[in-house]
């Protein structure tokens, strides 16, 4: 990982004559060209490189110089075997529970798919210029929402929580204009790394305008690249169910509120992607909300899990042209099952906890979701106390904590290999704004470095 000053001598870079060239072509094509646009990027100056992720390149086999990452990911000059032009996605989506038919890639587009290691990655991208679904915006992001996107998969990804990985943000020399940001305002072009950029939208797309065969198509090309282990197009989306029941556990377990719940939002990889105005609870707060226009507390923080549901309803209608209603019915009320499976999982993984049985584990997270609302305790000092469960009771600090839910604790067996940090780790608010604020006002990079450092280094 680097944060490069366009100033800095080019002997600090290795350098490669040409670019990686990868296994395979891009797969996108086999879908035809009525699933996206070709676009063209934005021209955009550089004025620096404020970060990229080098372990996550060099990774894949992707090793650059300075140039060449400018090259690749502010000019997005074609990788080597790939897409030779950026191709802005088709999609609908449900927005707020209303249905909009006229939405699409309108500030990013897929800049290269790629196939290493045996699996596919995508390269996509945000603030990357304006595209046929732009409407009236003007295709770019600031800066400060590039920082928040890099901070929020880095996060995610130290949480264990199946996220897109940020991959580069270039700052540019364009000042914008934003309601919602001090203007004007930094502009930069984010380049973020997924196995899929297939969304529910995708699908409720086709079945708008009822084309059946896209919809088989589509299918297919999903099961053939992201579900080989299933065969039909039911256990395609029973599997979808399975995914995003533990994606959305993973973010109640991290404390985590993604904003904006929207279908055109959801991948069927179960992938989170696209960070806007997220949060991470200070306490535990069932109707903690994040997007400020969300004036009705659709997506707070209790209602993710029925968000995710909803989601994969309107999935599920969507298929139902193609396939018979009833195992997708199925599924879909199987859906609180894996979900409760899913975040035993992880809270009995944030803990160091051994499972014991799926009720027992289920009425202990209960318990301490119970506890945790009604106590207000700090949400990253509670897991970082009880990281390696009650054999940490002897610690004067947290004999503050309730005596009965350390005695549910302690029912429990503890897992041997969690060791404990020196200090919870966290990822408020109020901090992001001390990581934005030497960023502003003297272009210091430091505290926005170490933080992506101690992320990527507590996996």
């Amino acid at each position: 990982m680097c944060c490069v000053d366009i100033s800095l001598s080019r002997s600090n870079y290795v350098s490669k004559s040409q670019s990686q060239t990868f296994e395979g072509r891009a797969k996108i094509h086999e879908l035809g060209d009525g699933f996206y646009d070709a676009v063209k990027p934005a021209d955009f100056n550089l004025l620096g490189i404020r970060y990229f992720d080098d372990a996550l390149a060099n990774s894949i086999g992707l090793d650059l110089n300075a140039d060449q990452i400018a090259a690749h990911f502010l000019r997005f000059e074609p990788l080597e075997g790939s897409l030779p032009e950026p191709l802005a996605l088709r999609y609908h989506g449900h927005q707020f529970r209303h249905y909009n038919p006229d939405i699409g890639d309108g500030r990013g587009f897929l800049f290269a798919q790629f196939e290493a290691n045996g699996k596919l990655f995508d390269f996509g991208t945000k603030g990357s210029g304006t595209t046929p679904y732009s409407r009236r915006g003007d295709g770019r992001l600031t800066l400060l929402g590039g920082v928040r996107e890099v901070l929020a998969a880095n996060y995610l990804h130290s949480m264990g929580v199946n996220t897109s990985r940020a991959f580069a943000l270039i700052e540019t020399d364009e000042a914008l204009e934003r309601h919602d940001e001090p203007s004007p305002t930094r502009a930069a072009v984010l380049t973020r790394m997924s196995h899929s950029h297939i969304r529910f939208g995708t699908f409720q797309r086709q079945a708008f305008f009822e084309n059946t065969e896209a919809l088989e198509d589509l299918t297919a090309y999903c099961i053939r690249l992201y579900y080989s282990d299933v065969s039909t197009g039911v256990d395609f989306f029973d599997a979808v169910v399975t995914a995003s029941a533990d994606t959305v556990a993973s973010w109640m377990a991290a404390g985590f509120v993604h904003g904006v719940m929207n279908t055109d939002n959801m991948n069927i990889t179960g992938e989170s992607f696209d960070y806007g105005p997220y949060r991470f609870l200070p306490t535990c707060d069932a109707s903690y909300t994040a997007a400020y226009f969300d004036h009705n507390s659709l997506y707070a923080y209790g209602r993710q899990p029925d968000g995710m549901a909803w989601n994969l309803a309107q999935l599920a209608q969507s298929l139902s042209l193609v396939l018979e209603d009833a195992p997708l019915i199925d599924s879909l009320n199987d859906f609180a099952t894996r979900y409760q499976k899913a975040l035993n999982k992880h809270v009995l993984r944030r803990l160091g906890l051994r499972s014991k049985s799926f009720d027992e584990d289920a009425e202990f997270v209960r318990e301490t979701f119970l506890y945790l609302q009604k106590s207000q305790t700090a949400w990253p000092e509670f897991w970082h106390d009880w990281k390696g469960g009650a054999d940490r009771a002897d610690n004067d600090q947290i004999q503050t904590y309730d005596k009965s839910w350390i005695e549910k604790l302690a029912k429990f067996e503890t897992e041997s290999d969690r060791p404990q940090s020196d200090l919870p780790e966290s990822l408020l608010y109020e901090e992001i704004g001390k990581i934005w604020e030497p960023i502003v006002k003297e272009d210091d990079w430091e505290a926005f470095e170490h933080k992506n450092a101690t992320l990527l280094t507590s996996i």
